[in-house]
């Protein structure tokens, strides 16, 4: 099994090029460097004795439900959560809001944040990650869930594996 690098800058990229290590990007809370930091880690990739050629993984954000309407509610709980955090009041994370309260800089500050997100049913889930496979090469996605309920954050992964299973048949 062999060791990752996972990283949110172009430096972390940098290093496991040159240790020929796995790269994963931290793009799920972190976005800004994400595509030039795949462009770094692939053109100065060099080969070791783990890896032959460069190995990405690309980190999502995953609220997967029935419908778009409800993956969205269930996401309130990690923009809030991103909003303390900038408010400097960190905490436990918080059930879903039908409308967050944050000022417009606010919002807009965590939107940036959290743009590495795949937010809805299942062919919004669908559509979402496939194209964030093809805007990164992506080999592998890292899947995070900051879901309040424990069932509805499973639900999601089970969305996701349905997708993921999918994906894989079309390209097989």
């Amino acid at each position: 099994m062999p060791i990752w690098l996972l990283g949110s800058s172009l430096f972390s990229a940098q290093l496991a090029a040159a240790l020929g290590l796995p790269f994963a990007f931290a793009s799920h809370f972190a976005p800004d460097h994400l595509l030039t930091a795949l462009r770094i880690y692939r053109a100065q990739f060099r080969p070791s004795a783990t890896l032959e050629k460069p190995y990405a993984m690309v980190g999502v954000n995953l609220f997967a439900a029935e419908t778009d309407e409800e993956a969205q509610r269930l996401f309130t709980s990690l923009q809030q959560q991103f909003i303390n955090l900038r408010r400097g009041t960190p905490g436990q994370l918080q059930p879903p809001v039908e409308r967050i309260e944050a000022s417009d800089m606010e919002l807009s500050s965590v939107a940036h944040s959290l743009s590495c997100s795949v937010i809805g049913d299942r062919d919004t889930v669908r559509a979402g990650l496939v194209s964030v496979i093809e805007q990164t090469g992506a080999d592998e996605l890292i899947l995070t869930a900051q879901i309040y309920d424990h069932a509805a954050r499973l639900r999601s992964f089970e969305i996701g594996a349905q997708v993921r299973d999918e994906i894989a048949g079309k390209e097989a």
